[in-house]
């Protein structure tokens, strides 16, 4: 059984930072593609930021570039997203994602084989 638990949400006001963390499954960690995606009241599933082997390659959503940060400790196998100068419109349920499929097209939920749960961002203007 495969098991993401996400923690770390919470409600910040606009400019603040949060850091979402997502504990893994040992058997998937480092053999996936892990991210996070986020959804939204009355929007659809988007994707915000991959890592992927090899040497921990990463891409970031364009909506959140230069503020949003993603890592793993494989140590510990935790998948972390830091969020910075954070905005109204970055409020959403955020998930964990592992075995993400991705191409130059993109990153999509349809593609996703595992999600956490899912962690809450409030973020107050």
């Amino acid at each position: 059984q495969v098991q993401l638990v996400e923690s770390g949400g919470g409600s910040v006001q606009a400019g603040g930072s949060l850091r979402l963390s997502c504990a893994a499954s040992q058997s998937i960690y480092n053999t996936y593609c892990m991210g996070w995606f986020r959804q939204a009241p009355g929007k659809e599933r988007e994707g915000v930021a991959i890592i992927y082997t090899p040497a921990s390659n990463t891409h970031v959503a364009d909506a959140v570039k230069g503020r949003f940060t993603i890592s793993r400790d494989n140590d510990k196998n935790t998948l972390y997203l830091q969020m910075d100068s954070l905005k109204a419109e970055d409020t959403a349920l955020y998930y964990c994602a592992a075995g993400v499929a991705y191409s130059s097209g993109g990153y999509y939920p349809e593609g996703v084989k595992y999600w956490g749960q899912g962690t809450q961002v409030t973020v107050s203007s």
